[in-house]
């Protein structure tokens, strides 16, 4: 058996990293070759897998040992205050439209959800239908947004919220006079 120091984060890693692949302990079990009792017992630190299994569990789950044992950062907090948060600026074709995200989460490898405040300028789009894996949720904060959601159009105002399947072709823009500031958030990851 692998003894190294204390394990007991060893558990709850691999069983966020099986949450985030959306796999079942049998998928995961069946794919390392043990029965998912030991599975189940890894995760809930009741016993330590043997190196081999834990190279396998890793392996399945695409992740690696290394982040297994990884010392947690201070990545785990994040706190932005209002005019201090990372912002990212997407500049449009032409000047005075653009969108700036404004980060409400700190990227991190198994990061498993993202959020962002957007920022869009009067007439500014995100540039087209998009499509990608996960799922994502807004709300308006201030201004105007036109959603296009599989050939939809989604007239959206302050107070108003949205959820969409992200496979789905979709894309936004300001068809106001002011500024639209949205709450975005995605899982996956996409931004």
């Amino acid at each position: 058996m692998l003894k190294i120091g204390e394990m007991t984060d060893l558990g709850p890693k691999l069983r966020q990293a099986r949450k985030t692949k959306r796999m079942r302990l049998k998928d995961v079990a069946d794919a390392v070759g043990c029965s998912e009792s030991l599975l189940s017992k890894i995760e809930r630190a009741r016993i330590t897998p043997s190196l081999r299994m834990l190279h396998r569990i890793a392996a399945v789950l695409d992740t690696s040992i290394g982040y297994l044992f990884a010392t947690p950062q201070q990545t785990d907090i994040g706190v932005y205050r209002n005019g201090e948060r990372p912002t990212v600026l997407i500049e449009g074709n032409q000047p005075g439209k653009a969108i700036r995200l404004e980060r409400l989460v700190g990227y991190s490898d198994d990061q498993v959800i993202d959020g962002n405040i957007h920022v869009i300028d009067p007439g500014a789009s995100n540039g087209g239908e998009i499509k990608h894996k996960g799922q994502e949720v807004g709300y308006v904060l201030e201004g105007e947004l036109e959603l296009t959601v599989a050939g939809t159009i989604h007239h959206l105002r302050p107070g108003d919220s949205f959820f969409l399947k992200s496979d789905l072709p979709h894309s936004y823009r300001n068809p106001g006079r002011t500024v639209t500031r949205v709450v975005w958030i995605n899982t996956p990851p996409t931004f």
